[in-house]
């Protein structure tokens, strides 16, 4: 159960990640804020956040969802 309840946070992780790749709401905003479009910012702060929640997942559930406990061999 506890590895299913995994399964489906992580999925839940990626989906939303996912979404919020693209920042839909900014498209045709001339905002500029330090010398960047603010779009530009976003996907710094996206591509952030993706590798900390990316460090995370490695760091504790690598192999959820694939891996089913067994013996190798």
């Amino acid at each position: 159960m506890a590895e299913r309840t995994g399964t489906l946070w992580w999925s839940l992780v990626a989906l939303t990640l996912s979404a919020l790749a693209i920042p839909w709401f900014l498209w045709g905003s001339d905002t500029v804020v330090a010398g960047l479009p603010v779009w530009l910012w976003w996907h710094v702060g996206w591509m952030l956040l993706t590798s900390f929640v990316f460090y995370v997942f490695t760091s504790h559930a690598w192999g959820i969802g694939v891996e089913r406990g067994g013996i190798d061999g």
